[in-house]
């Protein structure tokens, strides 16, 4: 498979510029007040699956708007005195959180880990607002309400992810102090996201993420998420510009230019869901201490369980298991 977008060179430099609406961040802040006005709701209790080493808590937590929110929360079963620092992870576009035998890297390494359902995309956590926000056509969550910011899918979604990192704070075993977030591709730009939009965000892992650089996105990717907007926008020539305006209050460039924990991001050059230049436009726009792995030969896989191994070691730099180590 050839390269299909810029060369390397190139992406190294790419700095599109940012179309930052003016109230940008006076919609988050008063966005998050609204369902900060909803107690956190936190409800736990023990899973049992077997997984004799890792303890397993099935948790709820009220979102946006104080809607229900799913998560499991894996503990290492022998922990080490005082409490942990913990990853809270973002899932990819259409799934939910699984089973938690989907999720034994970070409980293993001797994190506590928190994994985020996403409303609407799996079997748990439902997407309340949309029956009243998605137009026809709009069957796609990357479409559904995206004419206007204030009903648009992704809004309700973020502040979910917020809401994650203040549940998790509640926890006892956790420490507040020393909080990741991160996943891969919707979970990458979940992750950016909650790292310009949470304080106590202490590192953010950022893997091939999709929510960046809308308006080249659409017109390059191949596949969707990003593709069904384009489909959307030939059948519906009319609503492209509204849309365009929208996505305007998600990008990922203008959360990379709020954000400022260290980050580790991951990009893969063959990349036909996610495109190399738009992980770059958030890449290089991204205001904090930050780095990149990049995959020359690697599709929307990107570096797999290589990117794992380079994230346990990038994390235990920054977020060590036992405090003062």
């Amino acid at each position: 498979m050839a390269e299909f977008d810029l060369p390397l060179e190139e992406l190294t430099r790419y700095l599109p510029e940012r179309d930052e609406p003016e109230d940008f961040k006076l919609f988050w802040k008063q966005t998050l007040g609204d369902s900060r006005a909803h107690p956190i709701g936190v409800r736990a209790q023990l899973a049992d699956f077997g997984l004799d080493h890792l303890v397993t808590l099935d948790v709820s937590f009220r979102g946006y708007q104080g809607h229900p929110v799913h998560s499991w929360l894996i503990l290492p079963a022998r922990q080490p005195r005082g409490p942990l620092p913990v990853v809270v992870q973002y899932l990819g576009y259409g799934g939910g959180r699984g089973w938690p035998g989907d999720h034994l890297l970070w409980a293993s390494a001797g994190y506590a880990h928190l994994v985020m359902d996403t409303r609407g995309q799996g079997s748990d956590t439902r997407d309340l607002g949309d029956a009243t926000t998605a137009a026809p056509g709009e069957v796609a969550f990357v479409t559904r309400g995206a004419q206007d910011h204030r009903t648009y899918y992704y809004r309700r979604v973020l502040v979910d992810a917020v809401r994650a990192v203040e549940a998790v704070r509640t926890f006892a075993e956790v420490d507040r102090d020393r909080i990741a977030v991160g996943g891969a591709s919707q979970g990458g730009g979940i992750a950016l996201a909650v790292a310009a939009l949470e304080p106590a965000v202490s590192a953010v892992m950022v893997d091939i993420p999709f929510l960046c650089h809308w308006p080249r996105a659409v017109r390059v990717a191949e596949r969707p998420p990003y593709a069904d907007l384009a489909q959307l926008f030939a059948r519906r020539p009319d609503r492209a510009e509204r849309t365009l305006a929208t996505l305007r209050y998600f990008d990922g460039v203008n959360f990379a230019a709020q954000a400022g924990a260290p980050a580790l991001f991951s990009v893969a050059l063959l990349d036909r869901t996610c495109p190399p230049s738009t992980v770059f436009a958030a890449y290089n726009h991204y205001t904090g201490d930050k780095d990149i792995s990049v995959y020359p030969f690697n599709d929307h896989e990107g570096g797999g369980s290589y990117q794992a191994q380079v994230q346990l070691r990038w994390l235990a730099e920054r977020l060590p298991r036992r405090a003062g180590t």
